[in-house]
């Protein structure tokens, strides 16, 4: 009976320190692989770039959760100095789930994507889309600054009390769920149409 409390004790306590000295938990499931990288903290700042598909919540500790076979595959997931930088150019999506919990500016370039999980409450928030990325968020915020550039989509919804936005004529926003206080909006780039000059006689 001690034999057997002991080798139990023994097991537990090799768990326990596995646990506590992996840098990166991986789960197999099938064809499902995900990765936490539990050495990812303090993020304020997240950019995206290629093909990834980026899910975002709210939490009380930071973390980042990778899918699809993240170390077979050409991405890049690194943190400096609060700013964490996602990118993948494989043809399928790279999928990542990041909780934050002093998120303040999210950027998405090239054909990233872009969804809250829950609403996003934040006392200050700036979201920039390029090239055609795209972006649905729930936001719960004091202020929000949005900017849509290029051929970017961006579906908002939530309330905000001082919200901005900035798009390119050639966006798309859907911001008719969004209920603000006060709105700034401002529409970029316009493409002017070609008159036909009127003939003087």
């Amino acid at each position: 009976m001690k034999a057997q409390i002991l080798t139990i004790a023994t097991i537990f306590t090799l768990a326990l320190g596995t646990v506590t000295s992996t840098q990166a938990a991986v789960k197999y499931n099938n064809d499902e692989v995900s990765t936490t990288l539990t050495n990812i903290s303090h993020i304020n700042k997240i950019e995206v770039y290629g093909n990834v598909e980026l899910f975002v919540s709210d939490g009380t500790a930071d973390q980042v959760k990778v899918y699809n076979k993240y170390y077979a595959e050409n991405a890049l997931v690194q943190s400096k100095d609060g700013v964490l930088r996602i990118s993948s150019y494989n043809t399928k999506k790279l999928v990542v789930w990041v909780t934050a919990n002093d998120l303040r500016s999210i950027t998405a370039n090239d054909n990233a994507e872009v969804k809250s999980f829950g609403n996003l409450s934040k006392i200050d928030l700036d979201v920039t889309l390029n090239n055609n990325a795209s972006a649905k968020l729930n936001l719960d915020a004091y202020k929000a600054n949005i900017t849509v550039n290029d051929r970017a989509k961006a579906d908002l919804s939530g309330n905000v009390t001082d919200y901005s936005i900035t798009h390119d004529q050639s966006a798309t926003v859907n911001q008719s769920n969004v209920v603000a206080a006060n709105i700034i909006s401002r529409v970029t780039n316009v493409i002017k149409a070609n008159r036909p000059e009127l003939a003087v006689l």
